[in-house]
């Protein structure tokens, strides 16, 4: 409670300083939304009264390649309403001649050097969350969910789907977007008279992103903290009724090879429910949830001891996900929604799948400065391996402080449901709680970020030292960026529905950069930069730390150099093998309780991403424990716009270790095609390799999107066992499943 206390203070003594340092400035740039007049027409064609009558925006100020001139080329951007749907239009002029840059017809197309016109929304004006839209020259949609501000690029989350429209018109030294997003898509209070609004264009032939209103280069362009008004000509009202039924059917057909299982092949239906509660507060609900038409995970070599973290990616729970996953620290998430539905089986210690047998989830805003979530769901047990079904509990509350800033709270529960002996109690068996408070702070128009957490842990046993607490901060400018990160992971605190990788330790890390920006034609900013870790605990003392100092060079062109040398030094405190390969038979590992220092450096190219050819190269040579690793990588993409994108990525790593332990070749190779024939039907076939598991995979899906968020599914999925050094084995399956899915959105 001591500790708590001290948190408390420190919390209000940055709230205050945050408030000394003021607010941004209120003279925003604005314009004003009419009603429309007429019936608005997808057509590209902008003929109707209201597109004439709309107020244009078109003073765009450049983000890139720099921030203080405005854009080479006009863009005209108008925006209109009727009771159902928002409209906005893009008309984007061409001073080049030439074909646009377009990755594909995929939905959700992202990358820096791509054409197109996007739409961001903060209906709350929180500063903190909101909705991003965007189309390309070829009509392709992609529209995503905005959380934390968007300080950084993994604040935009483009695996959200919902229903909006658009269409796009190429002309003669230009082209016309039109979209129509409905009311019931976008969450916001009724009554509001003011939204926040950000509107931009990535133009590859004039190679300059353009942004209404400025953003500073050196934030990311959709970044919350700089943005315009839009002022409705009356105040909104409630949207009516919104409730959508998802609901799924599903065969499938899968083998296991390794346990010599027959074939097993069954039915399944289900699916989700989205109800608004009110216009800005959502209840989300699923029964017998499938999320085999989810894109596999890309593999990694993990040459760490510790486990790696992958993103959430199945829709149900995406929207306002930033209430119930990103407290703590990355390394320290008291919540990680990938762990409903997969628990460990006891027998093998192997991560299994559990079924998910339904779920609730309310989540959204009360008003500008309150928002609240809530989740309950229900896993299904396991009677061979012995695995109990499970209920997971999570609720959220956030409130806004200041301009910017929020202080937010978490409870997380997950119990056994049944024991032998009892039916449900509150009591609960085998329980792991945990109570978190996070306070999350943006000064001085982002200058200054951070976040200060504490977070407890509570088991039957309750054996002590279950808690995480940290700090972080970070400075912002064009020229120089700081930050420090501190954690400390008590000894005992293992969250069951969480992401802690390492407990028991703690954790410094300061880093910074500094930029220059020269009048160059060649180079748009280079500079230095440091990284550093150290982390010790009370028993062994300093256990690792490292040092990065850094070199990067950003081209005009948008390719990007970076030059690294890393000092590092590590104490195992458990036997380890520094290939971390199950796949290196009878290897001797290092022995617990010594110390190793070793020093490599390395080198990461990017290519220009809007030519059709694009590459990145890598390569790191050095010391590696007590022996020496080599390590190699490239990914290839070959873009034949816009049908289709072939790429390979290779990573080679080369271990070798004196006598006695093992010297380790590790290739991972992942060739993938992605065919999109129309804007709605895709196909597209990842084979992976990974010699750390002596593993290979294949994964196709078929994707045809017959109706707006509407989709049918043929996935195909196989793993044979391969190696350099089993050659007569290679190929032999380990397991193979198909399935068909088909869901459809009804509007009630």
């Amino acid at each position: 409670m001591r500790l708590a206390g001290r948190y408390l203070f420190f919390i209000v003594s940055l709230f205050l300083f945050g408030e000394a340092c003021g607010a941004p400035p209120q003279d925003r740039p604005n314009f004003s939304i009419q009603r429309a007049r007429d019936l608005i027409k997808l057509d590209g064609t902008l003929d109707e009264e209201s597109w004439k009558e709309a107020a244009v925006v078109s003073d765009l100020i450049q983000q890139f390649p720099y921030d203080t001139s405005r854009s080479k080329v006009r863009t005209e951007f108008r925006a209109t309403y009727d009771d159902h749907f928002l409209y906005f239009s893009a008309v984007a002029y061409d001073n080049v001649k030439g074909g646009y840059v377009i990755s594909s017809l995929r939905r959700d197309f992202r990358g820096p050097g791509l054409d197109g016109v996007s739409f961001i929304l903060d209906p709350f004006q929180d500063v903190t969350n909101g909705f991003f839209f965007g189309l390309s020259p070829a009509g392709v949609q992609r529209e995503g969910l905005i959380s934390n501000g968007y300080l950084q690029s993994t604040d935009l989350d483009l695996s959200w789907d919902n229903k909006w429209y658009s269409h796009v018109k190429v002309y003669d030294g230009y082209y016309v977007a039109e979209l129509a997003i409905p009311f019931h898509t976008i969450r916001f209070k009724a009554g509001t008279t003011r939204w926040n609004v950000k509107l931009y264009r990535q133009d590859s032939k004039e190679n300059e992103r353009a942004i209404w209103p400025r953003t500073p280069r050196f934030f990311e362009p959709g970044n919350l903290n700089y943005t315009g008004e839009m002022l409705w000509d009356n105040p909104l009202k409630h949207p009516g009724p919104n409730i959508s039924i998802i609901p799924y059917i599903a065969g499938n057909s899968s083998r296991d090879f390794l346990k010599e299982t027959p074939t097993n092949t069954n039915a399944s239906i289900g699916g989700d429910a989205k109800i608004a509660i009110t216009s800005s507060l959502n209840l989300d609900l699923t029964a017998n949830p499938d999320f085999s038409q989810v894109e596999v995970d890309r593999q990694v070599t993990n040459l760490d001891r510790f486990e790696i973290f992958y993103p959430e990616r199945r829709q149900f729970f995406l929207e306002n996900a930033d209430l119930f996953s990103s407290y703590g620290h990355p390394n320290a998430r008291p919540f990680f929604s990938r762990r409903i539905g997969v628990v460990r089986d006891p027998n093998t210690g192997l991560n299994v799948q559990n079924k998910i047998l339904f779920g609730a989830r309310l989540s959204g805003n009360l008003n500008k400065y309150y928002r609240v979530g809530f989740l309950n769901m229900q896993t299904g047990a396991i009677s061979e391996s012995g695995i109990p079904s499970y209920n997971y509990t999570v609720a959220t509350g956030q409130r806004r402080l200041g301009t910017n800033s929020n202080l937010r709270a978490i409870f997380v529960n997950r119990q056994e449901f049944t024991t032998d002996s009892g039916a449900f109690r509150v009591g609960g068996y085998n329980y792991n709680r945990i109570i978190g408070l996070d306070y999350n702070y943006s000064f001085n128009n982002n200058k200054w970020t951070g976040n200060l957490f504490y977070h407890k842990l509570f088991t039957p046993e309750n054996p002590g030292r279950q808690f995480a607490h940290g700090y972080s901060f970070q400075y912002n400018t064009q020229k120089l960026n700081l930050n420090w990160y501190h954690q400390i992971i008590g000894a005992n605190y293992i969250p069951a529905a969480g992401y802690v990788p390492r407990k028991g330790y703690k954790r410094i890390s300061p880093s910074g950069q500094y930029l220059w920006y020269p009048r160059s034609s060649v180079v748009n900013s280079h500079g230095p930069g440091f990284d550093s870790y150290y982390i010790w605990d009370d028993t062994y003392g300093l256990t690792d730390h490292q040092y990065t100092p850094s070199y990067q060079v950003s081209f005009q062109n948008q390719a990007l150099l970076s030059l690294l040398v890393q000092n590092t030094y590590t104490f195992l405190f458990f036997n380890f093998d520094p290939s971390n390969s199950p796949a290196v038979e009878n290897a001797v590992k290092l022995p617990s309780f010594t110390a190793y220092t070793y020093t490599n450096a390395s080198m990461n190219f990017q290519s220009d991403p809007k030519k059709y050819f694009t590459y990145s190269l890598g390569a790191l040579y050095g010391q590696y424990y007590n022996g020496l690793r080599t390590n190699m990588q490239v990914s290839i993409n070959y873009r034949l716009q816009p049908y289709g994108v072939f790429s390979l990525d290779a990573n080679y790593n080369r271990i070798a270790l004196p006598e006695p332990y093992k010297t380790a070749d590790i290739y991972l190779i992942g060739p993938r095609v992605d065919f999109t024939l129309t804007r709605s039907v895709f196909f597209t076939t990842l084979v992976q390799y990974n010699s750390q598991y002596q593993n290979m995979s294949i994964n196709s899906r078929f994707q045809w999107r017959f109706k707006p968020v509407s989709d049918l599914f043929i996935v195909y999925t196989d793993n044979y066992f391969y190696s350099f050094d089993q050659p007569m084995q290679n190929f032999t399956p380990k397991n193979r499943a198909l399935v068909v899915k088909l869901t459809y959105w009804f509007n009630l």
